[in-house]
């Protein structure tokens, strides 16, 4: 494993785990969730190193006390600047509800450099199984948004682009109660 990715795995870890963080559903660390989705970036053919540690980064902004800043100071400017396009911009709900919130957001992700629409679209892929298996109510909601973040998310890498028009469709499927 490259230098840069296996300190960008330590990192994502230890910055999840000082703020307790698990995921929501499971139970287990939340740093195998963005472990997951740099192993998915890791297959892709065009991924680069950076790619994958802000993958394994690219929650940390969110969800920890790591600043942009110390992202750039630790794996560089590139890795900093990936970080930051997947960061969601407009979480405030002074801005407006959900759905206005998600639409900016998705408006802002349609304009993001290939590269993190790449990792995006493996993000995309592990939430949304683990969503659809464990919370049908709040799945609903989940996959028209995504429908409708694929549909202008386009300039990534097409194989994993594909992979999650195919998780979701199939997400869909099993709301609809037509697979399994």
């Amino acid at each position: 494993m490259n230098d840069m990715i296996e300190r960008a795995a330590l990192f994502s870890r230890a910055a999840h785990q000082a703020v307790g963080q698990r995921r929501k559903y499971t139970g287990e660390p939340y740093w195998q969730h963005p472990a997951t989705v740099a192993e998915m970036v890791a297959a892709v053919e065009a991924a680069t190193v950076e790619m994958i540690a802000a993958a394994h980064l690219h929650d940390v902004l969110e969800d920890t006390a790591v600043t942009a800043l110390d992202i750039e100071e630790c794996f560089g400017q590139r890795v900093a600047v990936l970080v930051q396009e997947l960061t969601d911009q407009f979480i405030d709900p002074e801005i407006g509800n959900r759905a206005h919130r998600k639409a900016l957001e998705r408006d802002r992700l349609a304009q993001v450099s290939p590269e993190a629409q790449t990792i995006k679209y493996a993000d995309l892929i592990d939430n949304t199984v683990s969503i659809v298996a464990r919370d049908r109510g709040f799945a609903r909601v989940y996959l028209a948004e995504k429908r409708r973040l694929l549909e202008v998310m386009t300039a990534g890498d097409q194989a994993l682009r594909r992979q999650a028009w195919s998780v979701l469709t199939e997400g869909e499927a099993k709301m609809r109660g037509i697979a399994r």
